[in-house]
């Protein structure tokens, strides 16, 4: 088989498995999104010691992003949190991913946010086991957001910044609206939702979940 034909037979199987995917029930796996931080490399070197780098503990939904062994304290106006999970790898700017429920134990009152959008965000102390810093800001509630690699979405029909309504079954039942989609050749189909947002509709880590499009 040459080159070409083999080209030619891989595309069949990809459409053919989009065909499938657009015929069949839009299922997304939940993935529940537990209080964490996000580090850069300077901070990491003032928290863990000169030269740190972080250790892999276990990899994350989105392909290259882990869980790291490090934890750190967050203390705000009112209390502290311990044991903080650190996500690698480290990025260029601090971020603290908290729920509501955490903002009101630390005394703060972080916007919802999509990841990156900072501006006029609270700020944190931040503890390690060699060091310390003062965060001037970075801490949100994460908005309720999906990923999904390319492919999936030109299956669903979907692209970047389009909006999705998931819907729950079940006694704790309910519909989360106006979901945003990010779509990036990297990225695994998974709905990222904070604890609060789990407790409220009794939701377990990867479950399926209906959702539809939403036209604009």
């Amino acid at each position: 088989m040459n080159t070409q034909n083999l080209i030619d037979q891989i595309t069949k199987l990809v459409l053919a498995e989009i065909t499938k995917m657009k015929s069949a029930e839009k299922l997304i796996p939940v993935g529940i999104s537990a209080r964490h931080v996000h580090l850069t490399q300077q901070e990491v070197e003032i928290l863990f010691g000169k030269g740190h780098q972080l250790t892999f503990l276990k990899p994350l939904s989105q392909p290259g992003q882990f869980a790291a062994q490090e934890t750190v304290s967050l203390t705000g106006p009112r209390g502290t949190i311990d044991k903080v999970r650190i996500l690698g790898p480290v990025r260029s700017g601090f971020q603290a991913e908290l729920s509501l429920s955490d903002a009101r134990t630390l005394g703060i009152k972080p916007p919802v946010r999509e990841s990156g959008d900072l501006s006029g965000t609270p700020g944190l102390k931040v503890k390690g086991p060699a060091g310390e810093l003062d965060a001037p800001q970075g801490a949100i509630i994460a908005e309720r957001h999906a990923h999904m690699s390319e492919q999936e979405a030109a299956a669903f029909e979907i692209k970047d910044g389009d909006y999705i309504k998931v819907y729950v079954e079940g006694r704790s039942g309910g519909v989360m609206d106006r979901v945003k989609v990010r779509v990036k050749s990297s990225y695994a189909l998974d709905l990222h939702i904070d604890t609060d947002n789990a407790n409220a509709f009794a939701l377990e880590q990867g479950q399926m979940l209906r959702f539809e499009k939403i036209e604009k």
